[in-house]
C-alpha cells in the first residue's frame, strides 16, 4: 500500500500546478534561447555619461554615477593587478635583474597616474559630476600653463610666474619661503 497522507498529495498538487509547469518553460525556452557569456563578469551595457545627461533628469545621472563607479572599481583592479605582476616579477627575478621588470613597472605607473588623474581628489563619496568638473579644471589648467608636469610655460595670454604671487596680499611685506622669485626678477 502507497498512500499518501493528505499534506504530501496537497504538496505534489500544488508542485504540478505551480512549479512543474515555471520549471518546463524554463528548461524548454528560456535556457536554449540564452546567450551564452564567455567572460566571468557581468557585462553592464554603457550607458551615457554625466555630460551627456540633462541636468534634471535624475536617472540619467543617477545611471551615469552607477556607471562610473564600476569603472572605478574595474579601473582600481586593474591597477592592483598591474602592481601584483611587477611585484612577482621582483620576486622572481629578484633584486639584482629588476631591468627584466622595467616594462612591468612602467605599465603599472603609467595606469597608477591615469587613474589618479580621473579619480583621485573627487572628494569622499566620488561620483560623475565631481569627476567631470575635475577633468574641466584640469583641462582649463593646461590651456593656461601648459601639461601638468612639463616646465611651465612663460609667454601665453596668462603668464604665470611664482615672484608675483602672494597669497596674503602682503603688500612687499615679507613672502612665505616656499615661494621664490625667478632668476629674472633677482
Amino acid at each position: 500500500m502507497d498512500q499518501k497522507s493528505p499534506v504530501e498529495r496537497v504538496a505534489d498538487f500544488l508542485h504540478y500546478c505551480f512549479d512543474r509547469p515555471v520549471t518546463i518553460f524554463r528548461e524548454k525556452i528560456v535556457e536554449p534561447n540564452q546567450q551564452k557569456y564567455p567572460w566571468y563578469h557581468q557585462k553592464f551595457r554603457r550607458v551615457p555619461t554625466v555630460d551627456q545627461c540633462y541636468t534634471d533628469d535624475r536617472l540619467c545621472i543617477f545611471e551615469a554615477d552607477e556607471q562610473f563607479k564600476r569603472d572605478r572599481i574595474v579601473d582600481g583592479e586593474i591597477c592592483d593587478i598591474l602592481k601584483q605582476r611587477y611585484e612577482d616579477c621582483v620576486v622572481y627575478q629578484g633584486e639584482a635583474d629588476q631591468k627584466r621588470c622595467q616594462p612591468l613597472l612602467d605599465a603599472y605607473e603609467y595606469a597608477a597616474g591615469a587613474w589618479f588623474s580621473k579619480y583621485g581628489d573627487v572628494g569622499v563619496l566620488p561620483n560623475s559630476r565631481n569627476a567631470l568638473m575635475k577633468q574641466k579644471h584640469r583641462m582649463v589648467w593646461e590651456r593656461r600653463h601648459g601639461k601638468i608636469g612639463v616646465t611651465p610655460r612663460e609667454s601665453g595670454p596668462y603668464p604665470y610666474r611664482w615672484a608675483e604671487f602672494d597669497p596674503n596680499m602682503n603688500r612687499g611685506k615679507r613672502v612665505p619661503d616656499s615661494i621664490q622669485p625667478t632668476p629674472q626678477d633677482k
